[in-house]
């Protein structure tokens, strides 16, 4: 598969557009800038996928410590970049690829109880945020 770098970014913009529009995923992205997780995360899908790695960043079991992130979480998390592949015209081989690797950390980053958090650093909060009441009330 050819990699094109361009298009994993477009992926990217799209995606986390829709993240920090999100009411829940947001929450969980307060303190990240937005073009700064573009970048790093289309460095990181470039080499995963195969391309030039350019990845200076943390394993995902290494960036995600102090998350509670469940798999209902998770999942609503895949929808987005589901969408956002589509919206792209992302050719299925990539899409295929790319949400196989995602299903691949869902294990390493999705945790059972709120017990199997940890900080990443002495003064790092746990991230739990409940899902917002707007989610409720929609539909």
């Amino acid at each position: 598969m050819q990699i094109n770098r361009g298009l994993i970014e477009d992926v990217n913009k799209t995606f986390y557009e829709k993240v920090y529009d999100d009411p829940w995923l947001a929450l969980y992205f307060q303190v990240v800038e937005k073009e700064r997780i573009i970048q790093q995360q289309t460095d990181f899908m470039t080499g995963a996928l195969g391309g030039e790695n350019r990845f200076a960043g943390r394993k995902p079991s290494k960036a995600h410590p102090h998350m509670y992130i469940t798999d209902q979480l998770y999942d609503l998390r895949k929808s987005l970049l589901i969408e956002a592949l589509e919206e792209v015209a992302a050719p299925q081989k990539l899409v295929d690829a790319w949400l196989k690797i995602d299903e691949v950390f869902r294990k390493t980053i999705v945790k059972k109880s709120l017990s199997e958090c940890a900080g990443r650093y002495r003064i790092d909060p746990i991230l739990n945020f409940s899902k917002p009441i707007s989610y409720y009330s929609a539909g």
